[in-house]
């Protein structure tokens, strides 16, 4: 009432700040001591339960923390367990700067100081947490050179990340893409095979044509599997022979084989 002019200017919403890696809350021991080990990020503390049995890696923890000048808090487990994100925390937590993104140009370049090719792994809207921590601890173990992430409709690395990870999260380089579909065009100018893991693929992943070349295995959402685009852009599609009576695997056991499967391969042609 009383304006002049007509309607009201539509009122535009304000644009979601873009979503970083994550890695801000570390939980468990493992992690915890790792994220201490590696010094890649600034710790700002590191909290402890106060009821809880000792431990050989509680001791490292209190003693890198205390080497890097990091504040150690002992609190109640009462609120201790406020302040945890996970069910599974083993009574420590840390927290830190947020984890540092690689460009995706970045991730195709760079070669390993073992003298081989790329080998990345990219995650097409995987929301479960834990399956990404397992996938991203399994990918360290295995020497994978650089994880690829959607900005948008994906889980980045959460506090339950960092514990399945176990301290993977230090180690692997990630990058943050738009879209995974225009992502793999991008990987496939700089020289690397993308190859898609899909239910649906027909050849299998043991059938699969692989040398020593750069190479990019995309994982799917956990029952959705590849997006259309994703798997129209992809160099290949294969799939994970199943012989008994359930249908599909976890993405995280999926891409565990298909992880190793590479790495069989490449040990074939050094």
């Amino acid at each position: 009432p009383g304006q002049k002019g007509g309607s009201r200017p539509p009122i535009r919403a304000k644009r979601a700040p873009d979503r970083g890696l994550g890695g801000t809350q570390v939980e468990g021991r493992h992690a915890v001591r790792e994220l201490l080990l590696a010094g890649q990020r600034r710790v700002s503390e590191v909290l402890i339960s106060a009821e809880m049995d000792q431990a050989d890696i509680i001791d490292d923890i209190v003693e890198l923390a205390r080497d890097l000048k990091v504040p150690i808090r002992e609190i109640p487990r009462r609120r201790f367990d406020s302040e945890a994100k996970t069910e599974s925390s083993q009574g420590v937590l840390a927290r830190a700067a947020e984890l540092k993104e690689k460009t995706l140009f970045e991730l195709c370049s760079t070669a390993p100081s073992a003298g081989q090719a790329p080998f990345l792994l990219a995650v097409d809207g995987v929301t479960d947490p834990g399956n990404l921590g397992a996938l991203i601890r399994t990918a360290e173990c295995a020497g994978v050179t650089g994880l690829v992430l959607p900005r948008h409709r994906a889980v980045h690395v959460t506090p339950t990340v960092t514990k399945t990870a176990a301290g993977a999260v230090e180690h692997v380089p990630m990058a943050l893409v738009g879209g995974l579909p225009s992502a793999i065009e991008a990987m496939k100018a700089e020289g690397v095979w993308v190859v898609g893991l899909d239910a649906g693929g027909e050849q299998s992943l043991h059938d699969m044509t692989l040398g020593a070349e750069p190479v990019c295995f995309v994982l799917g959402a956990e029952g959705a599997g590849l997006s259309r685009l994703v798997r129209q852009r992809c160099d290949a599609v294969v799939s994970i022979p199943l012989r008994g009576a359930l249908s599909s695997l976890n993405v995280a056991t999926a891409g565990a084989l298909a992880i190793y499967e590479v790495v069989r391969r490449r040990s074939m042609h050094p």
